[in-house]
């Protein structure tokens, strides 16, 4: 809204012209999602305190009156927050807020039927895997077939100039593997109180960065990587996201007041593979989202193994259980993880100098 009054409003008021600023509207976008959070999730958590897991771990049954479904107030935040100061007439920031609640839907609803007892399990698994195939293919056809975007379907790798790939249509299944994988393991990293958020928040500070940097033609042609037209309004989005899940962390460190919920974790996670995307990041998602790597890798690797051998690598999966069963405290899981988060994150940023 900002972004569309700023040329009217300066005629009369010249330091308006701020906003027309990436930077400024992004500093704006995460401090209007943070406000909104501190400031409502005390009153929500109050509106849904009989919405409860139904079923917690033996180790964690100190947890099963904690109210979940927090990822609602994370998810109005955002599009709020893009309401005021997103270009919204931008595709990509659209194809992100359609991603944001494709998911954020699907996991309502997957929530609700555990929360209300109607189905303990949830969605069938089935039916939420063909939800997040569809929406990454449709996502993966914008981008390969919309005629004004002319976005590359070229996979470039880390650390090489002239390395890359023309993957043609068929980029469009490499967006939906990635929109389905990361989706999918955020929403196993979300166990432990702030974990997923705290993760998702340093994935994020690093794809803003990057996202900036892409869409800025002289940034980009610094660092060698390849320029894309728009994408530098997604920076807005990415701090809305930051702000939200800031302002959700003060309310879910440990001892959490509320959860997540797959209400926010399958979005969030769906977010962040677009980020990537979008940003012609694909491979380097591998490095900057290390933990979600590391936490779906643990779920393959034990299941691979129980079925073949009879035996299980891991004391219990997803692997932040693992730690907590060799006598690891949560908080002590949680921060080690946040830590090595960060340490990804920092990765990839020094990644894209060296080419």
């Amino acid at each position: 809204m900002f972004y569309f009054l700023a040329p009217y409003i300066t005629e009369f008021f010249s330091p308006f012209n701020v906003f027309k600023y990436i930077t400024v509207r992004t500093v704006c976008a995460s401090l209007t999602s943070l406000f909104i959070c501190l400031f409502l999730f005390p009153p929500f958590i109050r509106r849904v305190r009989n919405f409860v897991h139904p079923k917690m771990l033996e180790f964690h049954q100190n947890k099963e009156k904690t109210p979940s479904m927090g990822g609602l107030l994370v998810l109005w935040s955002i599009l709020i927050s893009n309401f005021f100061w997103a270009d919204l007439r931008n595709i990509y920031v659209l194809m992100l807020i359609m991603t944001l609640c494709w998911l954020g839907l699907l996991g309502f609803f997957d929530d609700y039927m555990k929360m209300t007892k109607m189905n303990p399990k949830g969605l069938r698994p089935r039916t939420k895997i063909i939800a997040q195939i569809c929406i990454g293919f449709i996502l993966g056809l914008i981008l390969y077939y919309h005629p004004a975007l002319n976005f590359s379907s070229y996979l470039y790798v880390p650390f090489f100039k002239n390395i890359s790939f023309n993957l043609g249509p068929y980029y469009v299944l490499l967006t939906t593997f990635i929109i389905v994988a990361t989706s999918n393991a955020v929403n196993l990293t979300d166990g432990l109180d702030g974990l997923a958020a705290g993760t998702v928040l340093m994935a994020s500070v690093a794809f803003g960065f990057i996202l900036y940097t892409v869409g800025n033609a002289v940034f980009s042609r610094y660092l060698n990587l390849p320029f894309v037209q728009g994408i530098g309004e997604t920076t807005v989005f990415c701090g809305s996201l930051v702000g939200a899940i800031l302002g959700f962390l003060w309310y879910n460190c440990h001892p959490a007041e509320i959860f997540m919920g797959d209400t926010g974790s399958l979005p969030l996670g769906g977010i962040v593979g677009l980020f990537a995307i979008i940003s012609k990041q694909e491979i380097s998602l591998i490095i900057v989202g290390g933990i979600f790597v590391m936490e779906a890798l643990s779920v393959v690797m034990q299941v691979i193994s129980f079925k073949t051998r009879k035996k299980r690598i891991f004391k219990m999966t997803p692997l932040h259980h693992h730690f907590e069963l060799l006598g690891w405290k949560e908080s002590q899981v949680v921060v080690r993880f946040w830590i090595l988060a960060i340490i990804f994150a920092l990765f990839t940023l020094i990644t894209l100098k060296i080419r």
